[in-house]
């Protein structure tokens, strides 16, 4: 866990990413509600609660993998969507949310690879495409960062030929190629053994000691007390609790302790 120091240092930073008022809902299912909470720079904030409590929902309305129904998202002081004056949600133009996805990072819990590709061109064809990066300097940063993630030996294999942990790094390696100032993981280690989530929760601590912005959606309690600056815990559509590990673990909120129980014993 970091220090109070470096809190309020945290407090002091750019703000990367505001939600507020988001909602959202699937037919009569109202999936999320009145949701709030900034993200700092440098800030890890993770995500926790029961499945079906809208977690990777939000992080796929933020990732504009679904429609927002109403509220306000602003990524690295660009509006995403704002509230109309009947509390609608309205997008920005097509250049502004192309600008905000080169910002963002998405891990997916099921790696998401193209299998079709070897793991240094997934980590290459997004920089060239959409950044229009020339070849040679895309490859020197992929082959960097693969070295740095322990998979300097793999570019030439594909993900059929790696472990779920490799293939879960891979991932982490091609949202960074795209140099995010925010990333995003779904649930990164649900899909892995205990063995192979250590090798996934070690790079992701690496990065939150490079002060990398980031928001875990995790089931990993320990992982999230000692690794997050920030807990934010939700139920049923609603966030609970937001605050540090110490004020989260150590809540009265009976339904924060009800889920926390199982940690506690």
């Amino acid at each position: 866990m970091k220090s109070e120091n470096y809190q309020t240092e945290i407090a002091e930073q750019q703000t990367v990413l505001e939600v507020s008022e988001l909602r959202k809902a699937f037919g009569e299912l109202s999936v999320l509600e009145n949701i709030n909470f900034t993200v700092k720079h440098g800030e890890v904030v993770a995500i926790i609660g029961p499945s079906g409590s809208g977690k990777s929902t939000l992080l796929r309305l933020i990732n504009q993998l679904e429609q927002v129904d109403g509220g306000n998202i602003t990524v690295c002081g660009q509006i995403l969507c704002a509230n109309d004056a009947n509390s609608n949600a309205i997008y920005s133009n097509q250049e502004i949310l192309r600008q905000i996805r080169l910002k963002i990072g998405l891990v997916f819990q099921n790696f998401n690879l193209f299998p079709h590709f070897n793991i240094e061109r997934n980590l290459t064809e997004a920089p060239t495409v959409v950044l229009g990066q020339t070849k040679e300097e895309v490859a020197a940063h992929a082959r960097q960062l693969l070295s740095k993630l322990g998979l300097a030996d793999k570019a030439k294999a594909y993900p059929w030929q790696l472990s779920g942990g490799q293939q879960q790094r891979a991932a982490i390696a091609r949202a960074l190629a795209l140099n995010p100032e925010i990333l995003f993981f779904d649930e990164p280690t649900s899909a892995l053994d205990p063995e192979l989530t250590g090798e996934v929760l070690k790079v992701i601590r690496s990065l939150a000691e490079e002060n990398m912005t980031m928001v875990v959606v995790t089931h990993e309690m320990a992982f999230a007390r000692e690794l997050a600056d920030r807990i934010i815990f939700m139920d049923q559509g609603l966030i609970i609790e937001n605050g540090t590990p110490d004020e989260v673990f150590s809540s009265d909120n009976a339904r924060t302790r009800n889920f926390l129980r199982r940690y506690h014993e």
